[in-house]
């Protein structure tokens, strides 16, 4: 995948529209691009988001926000869906209903999704793979 903030902010936005709950794993600085282009990706769009950092409280209100960007994951109540970004398995995956992955096309991302992979299958779960078809060049 060649954009992958830009295939995330399209994941992101099926799931809320779909009524779903999801929290956002990653690095610091995916995350916080992630937020700049969420608010920015598509002119008439929005998607209710908050950037959550480690060890920041969650009062009420966040807690009814759909979209979580999380720099610690583990902290949090389980969702509906969580989307990993970085490079690890997040700490507490299986408390969530569902795990997407979006690994791109680089060789370092290919190859630390792959060792994610084995670790899922090591837990006992059946991943899928979905590829994404790329893009039509024109003439």
């Amino acid at each position: 995948m060649a954009d992958k903030p830009a295939y995330a902010c399209r994941l992101l936005r099926k799931a809320y529209r779909s009524g779903s709950r999801v929290v956002v794993a990653g690095s610091v600085d995916q995350l916080a691009r992630l937020d700049a282009l969420l608010w920015t990706f598509e002119t008439g769009d929005f998607i209710p988001h908050a950037r959550l950092r480690a060890g920041q409280a969650l009062t009420p209100a966040l807690q009814r926000t759909p979209i979580w960007l999380a720099d610690a994951p583990g902290e949090l109540a389980p969702r509906d869906v969580l989307v990993n970004l970085g490079p690890e398995l997040v700490v507490g995956f299986e408390r969530h209903a569902r795990v997407i992955e979006i690994v791109a096309e680089a060789a370092a991302e290919v190859a630390s999704g792959r060792q994610r992979w084995r670790q899922y299958l090591a837990a006992g779960l059946q991943p899928s793979n979905l590829t994404t078809p790329k893009p039509q060049q024109t003439a």
